[in-house]
């Protein structure tokens, strides 16, 4: 296996950073150990350094860097080239040492001397002995241009490169752009060298805005107002305000970022009231010029004007005309706090790139096991591979709408939202977001009168009258469920604002369960340090016997097969073997001989304790010829009271991520959120169920 891949740029304004963090984030799902390395940064501390180690939670000694860039033409000058490099490998054998893989990223290109520094990186690598990923930029570039530039590039890095992806490339020229470069380095490729593989990536302007924030900060800003909501959003165009407030309102477009100084109090009400108004689009932020301060009286009178939200205002000491010529040459980056850039960069990487080959390319096979990080970032690739299309009842919720964000930059799945057109629009709005999904008011949707039909249709003989039907159709949990019963969703997630019983009760009435399943039950993934489990019954069934037992067991296997876990099911009871007896044992006894009957290949032990079922040492003292005890995936408890309690201790105790409850059993996937879930939990659960959706 290859121990390290270098991504290096071929020229200024590449945007490597996002070849990087797709690679990284490729790798995160197939190693246990991913590491980062850059031989020589701009500066301290360095945004792609910092925003790796953030987003993929690596630890100090697998991430770093040998020299800022002072320092390495310091020591070259003082040493020679050969000193510099002994201290790059150094540092970087530091972090291999306690990698499976690492990433290296070259240096940033901000000098003149483009040939001399592609040289250095190809050097770098040569020495650290990676693999070579080439960065091309493509903005602005014909296709003759970019083929030109991938030829050099090979020269350059020879047989050390494995692949080339052209960046930021005109839309339209994708393909012809991508199959151009493929043909040229395989032209260029030595007799028996390794295939070059070549992709192109389309030019994403927002990944270039500058948020709030950043640009406030680059410009040494000084925040008076605003809220932390606000300061990601992006600055997609600048206007200085220098004529009257109506003209100026004629010239705001989403994203604007007004420049006046701090003692024009018109400019900053307009702004403060663009939050409000749905006749103009919302101000994105305000710069106060000239080192003037809006008075006290304006700041109190603006505040709150928007919805409860303060328009963002910074002051700047330079005046207006150059502040504006300063913020025009502002690019954004990728920073860490910017969750929504990241999620479109990798939405990107992944839809132009062909992963598993890539993977294949470096020569990464999955393990055997699979760690809680390797687990969450697989689970993003299997709901992208479902292909699935999801509805969300709360659409007026500000986590789900801020969940579908991030689904939809990531390409998970394809979503509908629920609720009142127009106030599902206004938080969207509001949040600064950007969803282009279908929204659909149960009230108004041409689906209701199909809809009413079918649920009167289902539930007629339950007493249901048509009119009845008609009401019932018009509330979203329902709706959301007729949609998915109906075929115009794959699955539905809910439960952020409904409870758990309002979330599935629509589902048990008319989804209903699989073939050869009874019941409708529950189960959690628990995310320990070093592997990931599946706790059942922990949500819906209070005291099942033996016969839902088994059921549990069954479909809590499925769902582990699902989601790549080896499914070894451990059916608990205070009792391991034939140790004691009663009733709740015997349950349990049967149960296991039920799923024994109906899963004859299953590898299923009970009844077991725990520790028999989790801890070899345990296992070989009680049960020592057991396929199960010691190596358990998958935990059966007896009760809800028992399961309950145990994975709520467990998240607790020892710091787990519980993922869940997923609802098993059901004939289309209905999975209901936590009311405290957080936007994080609620992408999980959307992808969990894309998941399921592609699999029933």
């Amino acid at each position: 296996m290859s121990r390290s891949v270098y991504v290096t740029a071929m020229g200024a304004a590449s945007g490597k950073s996002l070849i990087t963090l797709g690679l990284v984030e490729v790798l995160a799902r197939r190693v246990r150990a991913v590491g980062f390395f850059r031989p020589v940064v701009a500066h301290v501390p360095d945004n792609d350094i910092e925003l790796i180690r953030a987003r993929y939670e690596l630890p100090d000694e697998r991430v770093g860097y040998a020299f800022t860039e002072d320092e390495y033409r310091q020591l070259v000058a003082a040493r020679g080239s050969g000193a510099a490099m002994e201290r790059v490998l150094r540092r970087y054998k530091q972090i291999e040492s306690r990698c499976d893989v690492v990433v290296i990223e070259g240096t940033n290109f901000t000098g003149p001397d483009t040939p001399i520094e592609l040289d250095t990186n190809a050097r770098f690598a040569r020495n650290l002995g990676a693999a070579v990923i080439a960065v091309v930029n493509g903005h602005g570039r014909s296709v003759d241009e970019i083929v030109d530039a991938g030829a050099v590039g090979h020269e350059s890095l020879g047989d050390d490169l494995i692949a080339m992806i052209v960046n930021r490339t005109a839309p339209d020229l994708i393909d012809e752009v991508a199959a151009a470069l493929a043909s040229t380095l395989s032209n260029e490729r030595a007799a028996n060298g390794p295939n070059h593989l070549a992709w192109a990536i389309p030019d994403e302007p927002t990944l270039r805005q500058p948020s709030i924030e950043q640009l406030a900060a680059r410009l040494g800003g000084t925040w008076v107002a605003g809220s932390a909501d606000d300061l990601q959003r992006p600055v997609r165009s600048i206007r200085v305000a220098a004529m009257s407030v109506p003209n100026l309102l004629d010239r705001v477009t989403d994203g604007t970022l007004l420049i006046a100084p701090g003692d024009r109090p018109d400019v900053i009400m307009s702004a403060a009231l663009t939050r409000a108004s749905e006749a103009y689009p919302a101000v994105v932020g305000v710069a106060l010029s000239g080192g003037l301060v809006p008075d006290d009286r304006v700041l109190r009178l603006v505040e709150g004007v928007g919805r409860g939200t303060t328009v963002p205002m910074f002051a700047v000491d330079t005046d207006s005309f150059d502040t504006a010529v300063r913020a025009a040459r502002i690019e954004g980056s990728i920073t860490p706090d910017n969750t929504r850039k990241i999620e479109a960069a990798l939405g990107l990487f992944e839809a132009h790139i062909d992963v598993a080959a890539l993977a294949e390319h470096i020569e990464l096979a999955r393990p055997d096991t699979v760690t809680p990080v390797m687990f969450q970032y697989d689970l993003v690739e299997r709901a992208q591979a479902a292909n699935a299309h999801i509805v969300l009842p709360e659409g007026t919720d500000d986590r789900v709408l801020l969940a579908a964000d991030r689904v939809l930059r990531r390409r998970v799945c394809d979503l509908t939202l629920l609720g009142p057109v127009d106030q599902v629009r206004a938080r969207i709005d509001e949040l600064g977001l950007d969803l282009d999904v279908p929204i659909v008011d149960p009230l108004d949707s041409e689906l209701l009168d199909r809809y009413t039909e079918r649920y009167h249709e289902l539930r007629g003989h339950k007493g249901i009258t048509a009119e009845r039907a008609r009401d019932i159709m018009t509330d979203v949990a329902f709706f959301g469920t007729m949609m998915v019963y109906e075929g115009d969703a794959d699955g539905m997630v809910s439960g952020a604002v409904h409870t758990t019983a309002h979330t599935i009760r629509p589902a048990l009435e008319f989804v209903k369960t699989r073939p050869g399943i009874s019941i409708v039950s529950s189960c959690f993934l628990m995310l320990l340090s070093d592997r990931v489990l599946v706790y059942a019954d922990c949500a819906v069934i209070p005291d099942p016997d033996a016969d839902e037992l088994a059921d549990i067991a069954t479909s809590s296997a499925e769902t582990a097969e699902m989601f790549g876990i080896d499914p070894r099911v451990a059916m608990l009871s205070y009792s391991t073997g034939d140790s004691s007896g009663g009733a709740d044992v015997e349950k349990v006894r049967a149960a296991t001989d039920l799923v024994r009957e109906q899963r004859p290949g299953l590898l299923v032990e009970g009844p077991i304790q725990y520790d028999a079922a989790i801890d070899p040492d345990v296992a070989r003292s009680k049960l020592p010829d057991s396929d199960v005890a010691g190596r358990a995936t998958v935990f059966i408890f007896p009760d809800l009271n028992t399961g309950n309690n145990t994975y709520k201790a467990v998240q607790r105790a020892a710091d787990v991520i519980a993922v869940g409850p997923i609802l098993q059993g059901l004939n289309k996937p209905v999975n209901d959120l936590s009311r405290g879930a957080s936007v994080p939990d609620i992408v999980n659960t959307i992808a969990i169920t894309a998941i399921q959706a592609g699999r029933s």
